[in-house]
């Protein structure tokens, strides 16, 4: 194994503790994927956070509908839609998967994020869609997951929880961290009468402000 595989490893180590530790993720309910070459390197199944090493991620390539792995221990159950994220967007680099608590709650009612606030935009368009519902780990779900995330950066997964895609693990990360915070503003905006939606054209204006935000945040 070189160099750069056992780094970009020990930052998937790295992320999943960050998950947990932000609050966005309870237990080894979350997942974490990441590009490597023709490969996909992804969180196994069930194993604590704490106990996790970077000898245990397991590899799939990202070509092999089967899922074929290597490594010590089974990847995580959702590496159906991970794999399939990973193939279909050459803009994600990495794959972050979670079950924060207002991002799940708006899945557990089927209902997207609006325009409520700008930082929608930080996710690729007017909204974040909610996708339809399957069982985890299934190729249904992967289905779901790529067309609610068409022209996206982030989608809910109904009754289930979020994903987000970064050119970076530091950036799906930071995504990750926001959908969260934005989720739970939307929810917070509900009990109050419901939020006055942005235009379109708003939206437009603050996708053309935003090239390039984030990426130091996300450093």
């Amino acid at each position: 194994m070189d160099r750069a595989e056992t780094e970009l490893r020990e930052e998937i180590v790295a992320r999943c503790r960050e998950l947990n530790a932000s609050g966005i993720n309870q237990g080894t309910s979350g997942n974490i994927s990441a590009r490597f070459g023709e490969r996909m390197l992804i969180s196994p199944s069930a194993v604590p956070y704490d106990d996790l090493t970077q000898e245990m991620i397991a590899s799939i390539a990202i070509a092999d509908p089967e899922g074929r792995w290597e490594g010590p221990l089974k990847p995580s159950t959702e590496w159906p839609f991970h794999r399939r994220i990973l193939s279909e967007r050459a803009d994600a680099a990495a794959v972050v998967h979670a079950h924060p608590t207002y991002c799940t709650a708006l899945a557990m009612v089927r209902r997207g994020i609006p325009a409520a606030h700008y930082m929608v935009a930080a996710f690729g368009g007017n909204d974040v869609r909610c996708s339809g519902y399957a069982p985890f780990g299934t190729e249904e779900l992967a289905d779901l997951a790529v067309e609610a995330m068409r022209d996206r950066t982030a989608c809910l997964l109904a009754n289930h929880g979020m994903i987000c895609i970064g050119d970076s693990l530091a950036k799906a990360m930071w995504r990750a961290i926001e959908l969260e915070a934005l989720a739970r503003q939307y929810c917070l905006s509900l009990s109050l009468g419901g939020p006055v939606i942005l235009s379109m054209s708003e939206v437009e204006d603050t996708l053309s402000r935003f090239a390039g935000y984030g990426v130091r945040e996300a450093d």
